[in-house]
């Protein structure tokens, strides 16, 4: 038998005569079929194109390669490529069903974009890495500095409030950094084990004044949660980031809903998203009551520096940082938005069967120094003399290198060290965890603490410190120097 689709109908779309490929196509009998009008097949959204192809055969016209989809057995539609001529207020049409080659082509075109996409986040990430290193330098040296001078202003109500206003700005850069970082999918994450439902109540009370008495907030969390492994500090930046924006889309008032469930992406989703791979999922969803989105704006909303916000009012790093980390967690973002009727994004980690991880906050407590010696292993010169006065500050004892060569000289030469503290990112021929490795060898009880603007790949892959590694990120400040040292 032909395979080519065979049909003969009136200008009407009443159908005379079809020949058995076409009548396997939609599912019938010969005597169902005719009389039939042939738009009654034809997709919803195919019919005003198909309407206009036949007006031109009703003027006279021929008909090449027209392709509309037909609804088969089982409402599922396939793909037919067309040939028609007129004929006395007659069509003849001759068919070809080239499902396969269109769902092929969009597999291809979906790939093609997919990889121009990697090959972007891989540009922005290189170039915002070497961005970050030295900014995030300039950022500890100042941030450094003002702190050390504060103790010298007690008392001084004027200049501790410029110091502070300073080091907000200091802040405010080194998130800028920080966001860029995570786009880029070069920020180190450190994940845990954790369960998400947990997290999400946890945050009940940051939410609340954060968004403000006129947003309701609604949080759903199923029963059984899965457990997934993920940075949890990553992860409490993302929500809020997504709560902050839904408040924002709403106005200040209005409905946000919080859900976290258990999820199973199919085959059949993940070949419609190419970066997916099937299996099980933790979901965690945001949903507004907002003005919603069109689809040309949903298509920007995760490239860096895009705001719907009046300027001033963002950097238009908040989804982009979300979508970043997503990525780097080796999770799938998805948004869903109609205009005036809200948005809601939902985002999906891989199901993990480990049981939960002991997370200490290492944020409160009192701040301790200590009487250690502790060698600073940092090239920059403006760094490591704001390094050293902080630990001096602190109480310990401190010698100075300016590359791993020399810091290693030190550690060969006997003088006692408790913690070598070293910039991951450093000239000359030995690397900083090459230093680290033989240092240990010598000496198995000294504590290794590295700092960084920007770790590239030595102590970080899969975008993931390597497992007993300790990272200060620069800027840092003198308590997070002082509970990480302890710590």
């Amino acid at each position: 038998l032909s395979t080519e689709i065979m049909l003969v109908a009136g200008m009407d779309a009443k159908i005379m005569a079809a020949n058995p490929a076409m009548l396997a196509l939609v599912g019938q009998t010969e005597q169902e079929l005719l009389g039939q009008a042939f738009m009654d097949y034809v997709h919803p959204s195919d019919r005003q194109a198909t309407l206009d192809e036949v007006a031109k055969l009703d003027k006279g016209l021929r008909t090449l390669n027209f392709v509309n989809r037909y609804r088969g057995e089982g409402g599922v539609y396939r793909t037919v490529s067309w040939t028609a001529v007129p004929d006395n207020n007659v069509i003849h049409a001759v068919g070809r069903d080239v499902t396969a080659e269109t769902e092929a082509a969009e597999q291809l075109r979906k790939a093609e974009l997919a990889l121009q996409q990697s090959q972007k986040m891989e540009s922005i990430g290189n170039l915002t890495g070497g961005v970050a290193h030295d900014f995030n330098n300039l950022l500890q040296v100042v941030s450094g500095n003002l702190q050390l001078l504060s103790k010298e202003v007690v008392g001084n109500d004027r200049a501790v409030k410029r110091i502070a206003n300073a080091l907000d700005g200091v802040n405010r850069g080194a998130k800028l950094a920080s966001q860029l970082l995570s786009f880029g999918r070069r920020q180190p994450l450190e994940p845990k084990v954790i369960n998400i439902g947990r997290l999400v109540t946890g945050m009940d009370e940051m939410l609340k004044r954060s968004l403000g008495e006129a947003v309701e907030i609604e949080t759903v969390v199923s029963a059984d949660l899965w457990n997934v492994q993920v940075d949890p500090t990553q992860i409490e930046n993302a929500l809020l980031n997504l709560a902050i924006n839904a408040r924002d889309a709403m106005d200040g008032t209005g409905r946000l809903t919080i859900e976290a469930c258990n999820i199973t992406l199919d085959a059949v989703y993940a070949r419609d998203n190419s970066e997916v791979r099937p299996g099980s999922y933790v979901m965690l969803a945001v949903s507004d009551t907002g003005s919603g989105m069109s689809p040309d704006i949903v298509a920007k909303v995760f490239e860096p520096f895009f705001s719907t916000k009046p300027e001033g009012k963002g950097t238009g790093l908040g989804l982009s940082m979300v979508f970043g980390f997503v990525k780097q967690s080796g999770g799938h973002i998805k948004i869903y938005s109609e205009v005036g009727e809200g948005t809601s994004i939902k985002l999906y980690f891989p199901q993990v069967l480990s049981d939960e991880d002991l997370i200490i906050d290492m944020d409160v407590g009192k701040i301790e120094g200590g009487t250690e010696t502790i060698l600073v292993a940092e090239d920059d010169e403006a760094v490591r003399a704001t390094a050293v006065e902080l630990l001096r500050d602190l109480g310990y004892s401190v010698i100075t290198a300016n590359d791993a060569e020399s810091a290693l000289v030190v550690l060969q030469s006997g003088v006692h060290v408790d913690l070598l503290f070293t910039d991951v990112v450093m000239p000359g021929p030995l690397k900083s965890p090459e230093l680290a490795r033989i240092a240990r060898e010598k000496n198995p009880s000294l504590s290794v603490l590295y700092t960084s603007g920007y770790t590239e790949n030595s102590i970080v892959h899969g975008g993931r410190l390597d497992p007993g590694v300790q990272l200060l990120s620069k800027p840092y400040t003198k308590e997070a120097m002082a509970r990480k040292i302890r710590h």
